[in-house]
C-alpha cells in the first residue's frame, strides 16, 4: 500500500520483505502529463495524510475515505474521513487505533469495514454513529522487529458478502497466500483458506453467481465457491501481477489491473523462491478474463503501473488509475477501446463510484509521506 509488493507503492508504510514488498513507499515524482482530457467539471481537494481506498455509501450520500496517518499519529492519526460528494468537503472524522488501509462498505448493514494491513485485523465503523464498534483480530504475530510485532500475511483489500454475512480478506504473503473469512454477525473469525499462491493481492464477489474471485502475483486467478469456500477453479492466466479485480456482471467478465513492476517480478524470484517462473505478459495494461473459463478476452495497454480497476455497468464503462503515468484511463466495456486519459498527478490509487450519478471519486497519493493526499471528484461526461 519499505517492502511488501511493489515498492512503488500502493499503501506506503510496510518494511517486512517477507510479503513480496506489496506497499512500498511512494515513487518519485511524475511529470504532469501531456496527454488526456482535463475535464470540465474535474474537482480536487487535500483531505489527509497518506489516502488509500474509498467507498461511496448511497444510503448516507458520502464518500468514505480512509487515511493511514502520518508518521506523528498523535497529530495526523489514521482516520476515515465522512466527504460531502458534492464539493469534497470533510463532514466528518472516524479515528483509529490502527492504520487504516483497504475499506469495504456494507451499506444496508451500515458498517464499514477497514482493513488494519499491519496488524492483520479489520476494525469495524457504525456508519450510523461514526463510531468504530470493533476490532477482528486474525492473526497472531509469527516474530517481532524490535517492538514492532509482524504476522503472518498482509491485509489489502476486502470484499462484503451481505447474503451470507461474511467478510472475506485475503492474506498475502510470498509463500502461501490465504483467504480469511470473517463472520459478520459474530464479527469472529470464520475460517482460513489456504493454497493462494504468492501475493494473492486481488479479490472481487460475484454476489448473484455465488462466485468469489481472488488474483496472485504469479498470474493465477482462483474461483471459489462463495459458500462452501472450495476453490472449484483455478487459471494460469497470461498476465504476471494481477493486482486489483472487478467484476462486470452483465458480461461475466474479470477485470484485472497487471501492474508491470521490476521490483514485483525479482520479489517473485527471491522471496517467492519461483526461480523458473516465466514471465506471460509485458504489464502495464488491463486484462479481461471470461469467468467461465478464465480465457483472455482482451489485453489493453494503459499508463504506466495501472492500479484499480472500476467498472459502471450502467453506463458502459471501465476506470483504470495509473500509479506512475499519473492518468485515468477511461474504457469502453463494450470493445475496451480507450475513451480518454484524464491527468491526475501525482499517483492516482483508489477508486469508487456513485452508480446512480456516475461520478467517480479517486484517492491520489503524493511522492513525500509528509504530504498531505487529495480526492478527485470526475463527473460522468
Amino acid at each position: 500500500m519499505g517492502s511488501l509488493l511493489l515498492c512503488a507503492g500502493i499503501l506506503a508504510g510496510c518494511a517486512d520483505t517477507a510479503h513480496l514488498g506489496v506497499y512500498g513507499a511512494a515513487t518519485a515524482p511524475v511529470a504532469e502529463p501531456a496527454i488526456g482530457s482535463r475535464l470540465s467539471e474535474l474537482q480536487r481537494q487535500e483531505i489527509g495524510m497518506r489516502l488509500y481506498e474509498l467507498a461511496f455509501s448511497p444510503r448516507h450520500q458520502a464518500v468514505f475515505v480512509v487515511s493511514a496517518g502520518g508518521e506523528d499519529a498523535v497529530h495526523d492519526p489514521s482516520q476515515v474521513l465522512r466527504l460531502d460528494p458534492k464539493d469534497l468537503s470533510v463532514q466528518a472524522r472516524i479515528p483509529l487505533a490502527r492504520r487504516g488501509f483497504g475499506v469495504a462498505l456494507d451499506d444496508a448493514d451500515n458498517r464499514l469495514y477497514v482493513g488494519n494491513a499491519l496488524d492483520a485485523s479489520v476494525t469495524v465503523v457504525d456508519l450510523g454513529t461514526d463510531e468504530v464498534i470493533g476490532v477482528v483480530q486474525l492473526a497472531d504475530p509469527v516474530r517481532q522487529d524490535g517492538d514492532k510485532p509482524i504476522y503472518p500475511h498482509l491485509l489489502r483489500t476486502l470484499a462484503v458478502d451481505a447474503k451470507r454475512h461474511r467478510l472475506y480478506a485475503p492474506g498475502l504473503s510470498a509463500q502461501g497466500s490465504v483467504l480469511y473469512v470473517i463472520d459478520t454477525r459474530t464479527l469472529a473469525l470464520e475460517r482460513v483458506v489456504p493454497g493462494l499462491g504468492a501475493g494473492a493481492a486481488g479479490i472481487v464477489l460475484d454476489e448473484v453467481g455465488g462466485m468469489l474471485y481472488v488474483s496472485n502475483l504469479q498470474g493465477q486467478v482462483f474461483a471459489l465457491n462463495a459458500q462452501t469456500l472450495a476453490i472449484e477453479m483455478q487459471w494460469e492466466v497470461r498476465a504476471d501481477q494481477l493486482l486489483n479485480l472487478d467484476l462486470d456482471r452483465s458480461r461475466q467478465r474479470l477485470i484485472a489491473t497487471d501492474l508491470g513492476s521490476p521490483r514485483l517480478d525479482e520479489a517473485r524470484r527471491q522471496k517467492a523462491g519461483l526461480v523458473d517462473y516465466e514471465k506471460r505478459g509485458e504489464g502495464h495494461r488491463v486484462v479481461v478474463f471470461d469467468t467461465a473459463d478464465g480465457h483472455t478476452v482482451a489485453s489493453i495497454p494503459t499508463g504506466q503501473s495501472p492500479i484499480a480497476p472500476l467498472v459502471d455497468e450502467r453506463r458502459g464503462r471501465v476506470y483504470v488509475t495509473n500509479r506512475d503515468a499519473g492518468t485515468l484511463t477511461i474504457l469502453d466495456a463494450n470493445d475496451y477501446t480507450v475513451i480518454r486519459d484524464v491527468a491526475l498527478p501525482s499517483h492516482p490509487n483508489s477508486l469508487t463510484l456513485d452508480p446512480d450519478t456516475g461520478t467517480v471519486f479517486v484517492s491520489i497519493k503524493e511522492p513525500s509521506r509528509q504530504a498531505r493526499e487529495s480526492v478527485a471528484r470526475i463527473p460522468y461526461e
